[in-house]
């Protein structure tokens, strides 16, 4: 299937994609940052503040769904105050009418609630965390975005979505439109939003090291995911097609909770090819590049070549 890409970016993503992690607390076992940020927020954060993000840990995971849309669709309000302050004073009938094209099911009072519920977190959110870091994430996003962007003419769609994610596979997903935009917050997984006719996923960007004497993230993650014996028989058993976690499930009679952690470490490493068809249906493959980058990483971090 042919799809038409385009590449987005905007701190108000990164903005978003934080206050998810910290507010919700799902994850955390698969990121890079998840575990330290919320618990320095958690030390930093005074109590009252601490007691309003609470609140958000209970309300629907799908309220993320029309966030990014509205992010998708913020227009001319670029920067994370202004977009802010067009959410809150919008009337809601005007965001619904902007969100029904993309979410045909979402409600008057849905958007309602969400506009009321997280436009007051994402302020504090923004005041107590994220407008110390955007700084030093602008430059890095936008460079990334900007090399993406230098890409689509030069590479077909399915291999620049292939490439930018480290293994996304579209398989006939019935959405034509992709936005590809970068983050570093849910770094090193992809997120999707599906919606009517636009799929929308994040790619994470790695930040670069700080100290070169010290092994590279990405060289970890790749090492700590081959040391289970359980991964490895899981990459041979998967090589030579994609499989759903449920087939695997039945096949090797392991349980589909412990599958999965096992190969969400695969994924996040870049071992895995993830081959979306919808929202609930994905598959796994081994990524041939994946045995590839990890040479090439070792042997950069050792000098050997």
């Amino acid at each position: 299937m042919k799809y038409k890409v385009s590449i987005d970016v905007s701190m108000v993503y990164e903005l978003l994609g934080s206050f998810m992690i910290y507010a919700t607390r799902k994850w955390t076992d698969n990121l890079d940052i998840g575990k330290q940020l919320i618990t320095e927020m958690d030390e930093r954060l005074p109590q009252p503040v601490r007691v309003q993000f609470s609140r958000a840990r209970s309300w629907p995971l799908a309220d993320y769904d029309v966030l990014y849309a509205l992010i998708m669709l913020r227009g001319k309000h670029l920067e994370i105050p202004d977009f802010l302050n067009w959410i809150e004073s919008s009337a809601v009938e005007e965001l619904h009418d902007l969100l029904l094209p993309h979410l045909p099911s979402l409600s008057l009072d849905e958007t309602s609630r969400i506009r009321e519920n997280y436009t007051p977190l994402m302020k504090l959110w923004y005041e107590h965390y994220f407008s110390e870091v955007e700084p030093e994430l602008y430059q890095l996003l936008e460079e990334d975005a900007e090399e993406k962007r230098m890409l689509l003419p030069k590479m077909d769609d399915e291999n620049l979505i292939e490439y930018a994610s480290s293994g996304v596979i579209l398989d006939d997903v019935p959405q034509e439109n992709v936005v590809l935009f970068p983050g570093t917050h849910f770094r090193p997984i992809n997120t999707y939003c599906f919606y009517e006719n636009v799929l929308l996923l994040q790619y994470p960007i790695d930040i670069p090291e700080e100290d070169e004497d010290e092994p590279p993230v990405v060289l970890l993650r790749m090492t700590e995911a081959l040391a289970d014996p359980e991964r490895l028989r899981l990459l041979r058993y998967i090589a030579d097609e994609p499989k759903a976690v449920s087939e695997m499930a039945s096949e090797l009679g392991q349980p589909y909770e412990e599958l999965m952690h096992h190969l969400m470490i695969l994924r996040a490493a870049g071992l895995l090819r993830s081959h979306l068809k919808s929202e609930n249906n994905e598959r796994f493959s081994l990524r041939p590049d994946g045995a590839a980058e990890l040479q090439m990483f070792l042997e950069s971090y050792i000098r050997l070549s």
